[in-house]
């Protein structure tokens, strides 16, 4: 199961920008997973929710956005989805093809609550 080591990466990521910018609370997480990576979102939202227990993230919603595999042919340049793993352009059949999209695995947008001021001592 690759969704553990895939969440724990993507959590050094939140608590670093935690740390940075002083957050108090994570509401919301987006992340961008292209079809290549093979992640299974339900795992990977059942990873999320394990290492989110007793963090600022916790009760955090994660919205997994999944990037379709996308080609373009090196040939006539026409850009299309990759069905069942077949590198070949439906325009003119040719081999020379270009991964453009689905490899993609980060986090897009966070939504936080920041501390208030703090209190003056």
């Amino acid at each position: 199961m690759h969704e553990t080591a895939i969440v724990g990466s993507l959590f050094e990521i939140i608590r670093a920008k935690v740390a940075e910018h002083k957050i108090q609370k994570v509401v919301r997480v987006k992340l961008k997973v292209g079809e290549l990576t093979a992640v299974e979102p339900m795992t990977l939202t059942a990873c999320f929710e394990v290492f989110a227990e007793g963090t600022v993230v916790e009760g955090a919603e994660l919205l997994i956005e999944q990037v379709p595999l996308t080609g373009q042919c090196g040939d006539c340049s026409r850009e299309f989805r990759i069905r069942e793993f077949r590198f070949r352009c439906p325009e003119c059949e040719s081999t020379s093809v270009e991964i453009v999209g689905g490899k993609e695995l980060y986090i897009e947008d966070m939504e936080v609550q920041k501390e208030q001021g703090g209190n003056p001592r």
